[in-house]
């Protein structure tokens, strides 16, 4: 849509753009530094600049909304709220803009008029619209029409589901336990129930009709005997016959919080992570004690690189709340991710002396641990992981991979091919250890059929992967089958040109098939990678003297002689 020019600025939004330092040299300056930070995902910049170009130029409707969405994503809503309202009064329409305005006029209470601006055309989209609608009737008291309302939106065949879940969550609200289980227990409340906070609203809501034994039968039966600590909390309570109180919403700015972050999580995995920002934040706002809402926040920015403000996102979950362990796993990842490796190893091993019971926390710390090259500790956090998972199903295969590679990494090859053979038996097709493990054995020069078994079904997988058809090209090599070697090396540097063990592999494969000044420049390109010191020593000998004297000088096999053996 064309700008519109602002005339006016309110003095509360003078205020916000006053109190940020110019630091730009001109107007178009701050601008392109807002737009490198937006492409960044450098929120803090991003809102720091689009302020300084408002100063310059304050009517500019671009400028405004991607300052409120910056402030949105850093979290301030408040801020957002102050540019949303002064681009309403301005006739300026904008999704975001939209978003933020109903997320004040429901922290506020304000909830006929937020009926009044979607109904005057300040939409977000049918869905939302709809669900906000139905929740602003609560507000106003309007129970009956706002089931009806609720019940307007399940006659989509898309949106039933959504509806009808809010339905049940808003019965509950009010006390009408019986009819909000009614739904739960029904088609009615379709995909929504299965979630993890579906099935716990469902709970809570048996155990306000007397009902526990239906709710821990629930429980056990989706997830077993090893349940996290706030599944373990809940499972507890209705053992010990006791009353569960009903916390997913309690009230209508609660239902709001509910209808964002319902967005969010049908958003996420589809929408980019930076638009599914949006959703969590809002609900955030509405609900600060939404841990679910603040975790999935604090994920999005981990996948957004965005390291400093996910780790002050998880550090807002409160030490005794059962997530608590969830976000500390969390918060170490992001600490380890943006380079604070000691800072990650202090947090978990803080976490285990409070939530020692937990194999997730040692796993944690195993891999933090291993990222260090830290193994013997690495193997000892492993090792306590193993110990307290008494009986290992399918999702536990991670944990023996992850202590088979760091076996390895120590030549403790037996320890190694046992831990990788058990993940295989928990999850036996899983790409990544018929891979590791397939390879290993190519390296240790054993079971060589069997690796290339093992390494031909994780390529037929994932068949995009360049480390696995690597791995299938290099095994074909070590077989002396070269030319099946070149076909599928050439594959795997398509896949990954700029990686040095790719290119090292094919030069070495070239060679094998006579093609010796292609192997020369692939190797001459495997050094512009920066190979570890002992690659690069091998590489250069290579260009030296040639692959076969290489051989030769190691105690090798020639290879025309492994290729007649096979």
């Amino acid at each position: 849509m064309p700008l519109r020019p602002l005339r006016i600025l309110t003095a509360a939004t003078v205020g916000l753009l006053s109190s940020v330092p110019v630091m730009a040299d001109s107007p178009s300056g701050a601008y392109l530094s807002a737009r490198h930070a937006t492409f960044h995902s450098d929120y803090e910049n991003a809102a720091r600049f689009y302020v300084q170009a408002l100063l310059q130029d304050p009517g500019n409707a671009e400028l405004l909304e991607n300052a409120m969405t910056a402030f949105v994503k850093l979290g301030q809503m408040d801020k957002a709220a102050t540019l949303a309202l002064q681009m309403q009064e301005a006739g300026i329409q904008s999704q975001v803009a939209h978003i933020v305005r109903a997320v004040d006029q429901s922290a506020k209470g304000n909830f006929s008029q937020l009926s009044d601006d979607i109904e005057a055309g300040r939409k977000i989209g049918p869905l939302i619209d709809g669900l906000i609608m139905a929740w602003a009737k609560m507000g106003d008291g309007n129970v009956s029409e706002a089931i009806d309302a609720f019940d307007n939106i399940g006659g989509s065949a898309g949106l039933r589901s959504f509806a009808y879940y809010h339905k049940a969550l808003a019965l509950a609200s009010v006390g009408d336990f019986e009819a909000s289980e009614a739904i739960f227990s029904s088609a009615q409340a379709g995909p929504l129930h299965k979630t993890r906070r579906g099935i716990m609203a469902h709970a809570e809501i048996l155990s306000h009709l007397d009902r526990n034994s239906d709710a821990i039968a629930m429980l056990d039966d989706l997830f077993g005997a090893d349940l996290s600590p706030d599944l373990q909390a809940i499972h507890n309570e209705l053992s010990a016959g006791s009353m569960l109180d009903f916390t997913y919403v309690t009230t209508p700015r609660d239902g709001m919080a509910e209808v964002f972050f319902t967005i969010a999580a049908a958003l996420s995995g589809d929408a980019a992570e930076d638009y599914t920002l949006l959703y969590t934040r809002a609900a955030e706002h509405l609900r600060p004690d939404h841990v679910d809402a603040i975790l999935m926040s604090a994920d999005l920015l981990e996948k957004l690189d965005r390291y400093k403000l996910a780790t002050a996102t998880y550090d807002r979950v409160p030490r005794n709340h059962p997530s608590f362990h969830t976000a500390e796993l969390g918060r170490a990842e992001s600490l380890r991710r943006a380079g604070n490796q000691d800072a990650a190893v202090e947090v978990l091993t803080q976490l285990i002396e409070s939530h020692p019971q937990i194999p997730d926390v040692h796993v944690t710390l195993g891999d933090t641990l291993r990222f260090m090259n830290r193994y013997e500790e690495a193997i000892a956090a492993y090792d306590q992981a193993v110990d307290l998972t008494k009986e290992p199903r399918r999702a536990n295969w991670f944990m023996y991979y992850a202590r088979g590679i760091t076996n390895e990494r120590l030549d403790q090859w037996d320890a190694a091919e046992a831990d990788f053979r058990k993940a295989l038996e928990l999850n036996p097709k899983q790409p990544q250890v018929l891979n590791y493990l397939g390879y290993s054995l190519v390296e240790q020069q054993i079971k060589l059929d069997e690796a290339l078994g093992m390494i031909e079904q994780a390529a037929a997988a994932r068949p995009n992967s360049g480390y696995i058809i690597d791995s299938l090209g290099w095994v074909l090599y070590k077989l002396g089958r070269f030319d099946e070697a070149v076909v599928q090396m050439e594959r795997a540097a398509a896949l990954m040109p700029t990686d040095a063990i790719v290119n090292d592999h094919l030069g070495d494969a070239y060679w094998a098939v006579g093609r010796k000044t292609e192997a020369e420049f692939q190797w001459n390109r495997a050094l512009s990678f920066d190979p570890d010191q002992e690659e690069t020593k091998r590489i250069r000998r290579k260009l030296e003297i040639g692959l076969d004297a290489v051989l030769a000088e190691e105690g090798a096999d020639p290879l025309q002689l492994a290729n007649e053996q096979n």
